[in-house]
């Protein structure tokens, strides 16, 4: 049945039910309300009779999916201020022709819109007209509906009490309003998991109470705005997967509550401007797959609160910076498949929270000197895999459990006499000398057994007393 009948809409507002509206000793519900409700509704449940019971939704015959209020009014009344569609609430489902109907006018007082894995099959687009006169929703959440399809209509702004805008994981598409940026109250604006193309408006800039932007998994193009700098109270920004390009604008160093910020999966360059010193609350940096091509910064070491570093695959040279060392919270280190050349430090291995180092892959080179502890802690979440010039110091490494060949790939550093160092593994320097080291292989010390040594002493003895005896057999 593609909606509620109109008869049985008819029937139940008018009837003896009902009444003149929903009424009990706190309130009533208007008929025009209550009309509304029930035609919102059926065009999106599959239960033709939900009507028939839950003729008094505010309160005798309630639905979880639906809250209400009591206004001001006298005498007071009833008001629909939320209607919640989900996964969470399996009976009765959506209909296969889902929709949304323009009744949402008739409810004047709603709040909270969300409607989850719902519109399947049937297209639906966001009506500019419907949208555009919800001037007392605060928020709006349309997520995981494959057939919500068209463009993001410019008439939302027109919704200034929004403060919730989740339209992820559905069909949209085309650019981003710029009208968008006159939502001063929005506080979170996910848009993550559709095919919205073109360049980010400068105009998101407006968005003072934001804390949330998440417009990861999309197709945008163009450089990140500098107006996101304005941003003072964003605390994450996940813009990963898109094909966002050039440099991270320096202001962006000015979001002292960032917590999160994800570029990864873009064409972003470098270097990274030093600015983002000032990121003093950031714990989740990721940035893999960008072509930074430059230096990992030293500043990195002033970002105290890290809990999560992360630039796979970036093109980053030169050598890991010793301010590394600083980051106490660290947990996760990924700077795999880039061209870092020089020495791991030994320092790494002091982090306390460190749980996964990934350095497979890159230029390194010198002898890998961990302590066996932090080694024995990773265990196959240490990975140094793809370094040609790199030794591990201890054979301690091919044998200890756990230890995986993503560790004991490296070959093992040899010392002056050719043996391997077993206490160097523990963080001690005891390598021979550089020119210990450099003596070609004959020259190194061998045992002197000259014809004064006891050796060849013992040897000849042995050899008058056999003649002795051999003369004794004789007689």
């Amino acid at each position: 049945m593609a909606s509620l009948p109109l008869f049985l809409v008819v029937f139940l507002v008018l009837g003896g039910g009902l009444i003149s509206g929903q009424q009990n000793s706190d309130g009533i519900m208007e008929k025009e309300e209550l009309l509304g409700l029930f035609e919102v509704l059926g065009g999106l449940l599959e239960d033709p009779s939900w009507a028939q019971e839950h003729p008094q939704p505010c309160d005798e015959t309630p639905w979880p999916g639906i809250q209400c209020e009591i206004g001001d009014e006298n005498p007071p009344s009833f008001h629909v201020t939320k209607i919640h569609i989900g996964p969470d609430f399996l009976s009765p489902p959506c209909k296969s022709s889902a929709s949304l109907s323009s009744s949402l006018l008739k409810l004047p007082y709603l709040k909270t819109l969300s409607i989850f894995n719902c519109f399947l099959t049937t297209p639906v687009t966001l009506s500019p007209s419907l949208f555009g006169a919800l001037s007392s929703l605060e928020t709006l959440a349309l997520v995981s509906n494959p057939a919500l399809s068209g463009e993001i209509p410019p008439e939302l702004s027109k919704i200034t009490n929004l403060r919730v805008l989740s339209l992820s994981q559905n069909n949209l598409l085309g650019n981003i309003p710029s009208e968008i940026g006159g939502l001063v109250r929005l506080e979170q604006l996910d848009l993550s998991y559709n095919n919205l193309s073109g360049e980010l408006p400068q105009e998101i800039g407006g968005l003072g109470s934001l804390t949330i932007l998440d417009l990861s998994w999309n197709v945008l193009e163009g450089q990140v705005p500098s107006s996101v700098g304005q941003l003072q109270v964003l605390q994450k920004i996940d813009m990963s997967c898109n094909m966002l390009r050039g440099l991270i604008p320096p202001n962006v160093g000015q979001l002292k509550r960032l917590v999160l910020f994800d570029l990864s999966h873009n064409l972003i360059n470098g270097p990274i401007p030093e600015t983002l010193s000032g990121l003093e609350n950031l714990e989740y940096w990721v940035a893999d797959k960008n072509p930074i091509n430059s230096e990992i910064p030293q500043f990195v070491g002033k970002l105290k609160n890290l809990i999560s570093l992360s630039f796979s695959g970036c093109g980053l040279i030169g050598k890991l910076p010793n301010s590394l060392s600083s980051l106490k919270n660290l947990s996760s280190l990924s700077l795999d498949n880039n061209s870092l050349n020089g020495t791991v430090p030994t320092s790494l291995g002091t982090l306390p929270k460190l749980d996964q180092l990934n350095l497979s892959n890159n230029q390194l080179s010198g002898a890998l000197s961990l302590p066996e502890d932090f080694i024995g802690r990773l265990g196959k979440r240490l990975d140094v895999r793809g370094n040609n010039g790199l030794c591990a110091i201890n054979p301690l490494y091919n044998k200890k459990k756990g230890i995986s060949a993503n560790l004991i790939s490296a070959p093992v550093c040899l010392n002056a006499s050719g043996a391997t160092n077993d206490t160097a593994l523990a963080g001690e320097d005891k390598e021979p000398k550089v020119s210990e080291r450099m003596k070609p292989f004959g020259q190194y010390p061998v045992e002197n057994n000259s014809s004064g040594s006891p050796s060849n002493s013992n040897a000849k003895m042995v050899s008058f007393g056999f003649v002795v005896c051999f003369l004794c057999l004789l007689l």
